[in-house]
């Protein structure tokens, strides 16, 4: 198997589980080793007193991406920390686009770039995550 069909088998059985993403209308739309690229649509539940996207909608696409980025390599792992910027408001009806892409990996260790644009490709935000490789993989031995 090639390192993007590990990849890619992972994923399918992490979101096969996933209700969490799916329930929020996630699509996962890409997947290699080491990159993941999700997306969701902004509804009016998703909203906030602003009228603007609430930023936990953004942190969770962000956090969704990062899982699948940096669990492509069959070994269960985890967010270990992970900081967001908001740098611009997503509105209802928005497109929201989350582009996870693995900086570094190294032992039990990872980190993980995300940017988050909308459909005309404005940076919404941008989310940076360390991972952690814990015991036991995603697919069967």
């Amino acid at each position: 198997m090639t390192p993007n069909e590990l990849a890619e088998a992972c994923a399918q059985s992490m979101w096969s589980r996933d209700t969490a993403s799916q329930d929020l209308g996630m699509s996962l739309d890409h997947v290699e080793a080491g990159r993941a690229v999700m997306s969701m649509t902004v509804t009016k539940s998703m909203t906030n007193g602003h009228g603007t996207c609430h930023g936990g909608y953004l942190f969770t696409l962000a956090d969704s991406a990062f899982a699948f980025a940096c669990n492509t390599y069959n070994q269960v792992t985890v967010g270990q920390h992970c900081t967001v910027s908001y740098l611009a408001p997503a509105y209802l009806g928005d497109r929201l686009t989350a582009t996870a892409s693995e900086r570094s990996r190294a032992g039990r260790s990872g980190l993980y770039d995300v940017t988050v644009s909308n459909q005309t490709g404005g940076i919404i935000a941008e989310f940076r995550g360390n991972s952690r490789t814990t015991k036991g993989t995603i697919l069967p031995e």
